[in-house]
């Protein structure tokens, strides 16, 4: 019997994951739950997914080369988005998921993978395989015979509760995709938008990002200010004002962010990928690259072990994982408890949002998904800086929003 993976989720992360191992001549099954609603996303995308990824460029809606940060005092910070060398790959790419998550899936099923619609609800794994069961959309169920599993099915993910994995803490982001006038959607025709505020966000950020045809309007909150998020998305509307001005509201939508990395990603026969992992980044929250490098990276270490798929072979792939990538987790985590602590840290890191050599680096990391080095001079100059604002900032408080907003439980 020729070696079979089951991939349970087949959005970027699983569908990469497949297309992965498809290449690598291993029969492949996606099990996935949702084949019609797009999964809730802000959508942005670095430009190192396409080329690593081979992905084509008419997938994305805008390129933006310019992001705003606005503090809780409404002081802004305006970055180009241009690294040490500037080129043709200096822009953040915003995509819809449906459209992005649609191509993915379909590329991995004419790689040769099997598409199975259909919900996870037992897994089962023995010496010689697992035996995973399923639920068809019309509550028939189903048995499937693998190797391996790879769970790519999100952050409340079936595979890792099936395994017996506690839940990580989650995040919530809700959004709103908004239609607006033509004059109304030039505000955001190069620009992505980033607010800052306990009344919009106490420990994360709003944004506004626009997309080909509307705008998606959103905030993220911690777990401890999950009930207060409704609450948030409309005290951000309130403070973008008139700018939403004549829009017409296509769509509500929410979906939970893992807010840390599983202490173990592979497991006798069963792997975690992108958000089942918890292989979300702090600070901008930005998973789909993350996913769909997870994605690759688990295919490739279970090509090379499928004959003994024993969890000390496969946690190859967590070992790589935090050798190439632990670096900017560690630091995305500091940078967002430094800079989201409270009001007074949120005015400090927008004003050094605005220093040049934070904006390189930045974007540096960002395009090309590896931990820039600082020089010297550049180092002392961004230190002196912070100190500068962190003086300014403790000694006198700018006026916050609060006045215009209600309370964030």
């Amino acid at each position: 019997m020729a070696q079979r993976v089951l991939v349970v989720g087949a959005s970027v992360g699983g569908a990469t994951a497949a297309t992965t191992l498809c290449a690598a001549g291993i029969e492949t099954i996606m099990l996935e739950r949702e084949l019609v609603k797009a999964k809730p996303c802000g959508g942005a995308v670095p430009p190192a997914a396409f080329h690593e990824f081979d992905i084509p460029q008419h997938l994305i809606d805008r390129k933006i080369h310019n992001c705003l940060v606005v503090s809780p005092s409404d002081q802004q910070a305006h970055v180009p988005v241009a690294g040490s060398n500037p080129g043709t790959d200096d822009y953040v790419a915003m995509v819809r998921r449906e459209i992005f998550d649609h191509f993915l899936r379909e590329r991995a099923q004419e790689r040769g993978a099997t598409l199975i619609h259909g919900t996870l609800t037992g897994l089962q794994v023995h010496a010689t395989g697992v035996e995973a069961v399923y639920q068809d959309p019309q509550g028939q169920e189903h048995r499937v015979q693998a190797d391996v599993v790879i769970g790519a099915d999100g952050a409340y993910s079936p595979t890792a509760r099936l395994l017996g994995l506690a839940p990580p803490p989650r995040a919530v982001a809700i959004q709103e995709r908004i239609a607006l006038p033509p004059e109304q959607m030039a505000r955001w025709e190069d620009t992505a938008d980033l607010y800052l505020g306990h009344e919009v966000s106490p420990d994360l950020y709003a944004w506004a990002f626009p997309k080909r045809d509307h705008i998606a309007v959103g905030v993220g909150v911690g777990p401890a200010h999950t009930k207060g998020i409704k609450q948030c998305l409309e005290n951000f509307k309130r403070r973008l004002g008139s700018a939403l001005d004549g829009g017409k509201l296509l769509l509500r939508e929410a979906h939970a962010l893992p807010m840390d990395p599983r202490k173990h990603m592979a497991f006798d026969r069963v792997m975690l990928v992108g958000d089942a992992a918890g292989l979300v980044v702090h600070t901008s929250g930005e998973g789909i690259y993350w996913a769909m490098k997870s994605g690759e990276m688990a295919a490739q270490a279970l090509a090379q072990h499928l004959d003994v798929p024993s969890a000390e072979n496969l946690r190859t792939y967590e070992k790589q994982w935090w050798k190439h990538y632990g670096s900017m987790y560690t630091f995305l985590r500091f940078l967002q408890a430094w800079g989201y602590g409270n009001e007074r840290q949120m005015e400090v890191f927008t004003e050094m949002c605005r220093n040049k050599d934070v904006q390189r680096l930045t974007f540096d990391s960002y395009m090309h998904k590896q931990m820039a080095p600082a020089p010297w001079k550049a180092q002392l100059g961004m230190t002196r800086d912070i100190l500068v604002s962190q003086v300014r900032n403790y000694v006198w408080r700018r006026p916050s929003q609060r006045r215009n907003m209600l309370p964030v439980s």
